[in-house]
């Protein structure tokens, strides 16, 4: 069995914005954990990481869930032609709510 291909992290400008509603503490965590997750399977049904079953935000197609009690969320479409993961965006979950850059999200 070959080495398995590894993905390029792709983070457009607008998730310094999403990062900015979250504590600074995290910030090195959420790419750490990110990078960690989804460089080299980011395709792969786990626990915490799932295909959306309808369109979501920002045109996602997936989402994975971390950090202390998975408060975290990010949203992200995979370019198999590029070999690129996109984040789309990133969150932080309390109870039912999602926050994603200081407002609101509905699921």
């Amino acid at each position: 069995m070959g080495p398995k291909r590894q993905f390029e992290m792709i983070y457009p400008p607008i998730i310094k914005q999403y990062l900015k509603a979250i504590e600074p503490r995290y910030w090195s965590f959420i790419r750490d954990s990110l990078e960690a997750q989804l460089r080299f399977e980011p395709d792969s049904e786990a626990r915490n990481s799932k295909p959306l079953k309808r369109p979501a935000v920002f045109g996602a197609k997936w989402k994975v869930r971390f950090g202390p009690n998975n408060r975290f969320r990010a949203f992200y479409r995979i370019d198999y032609g590029e070999q690129e993961v996109v984040i789309l965006a990133i969150g932080e979950k309390t109870g039912n709510r999602l926050v994603i850059g200081g407002e609101e999200i509905e699921l």
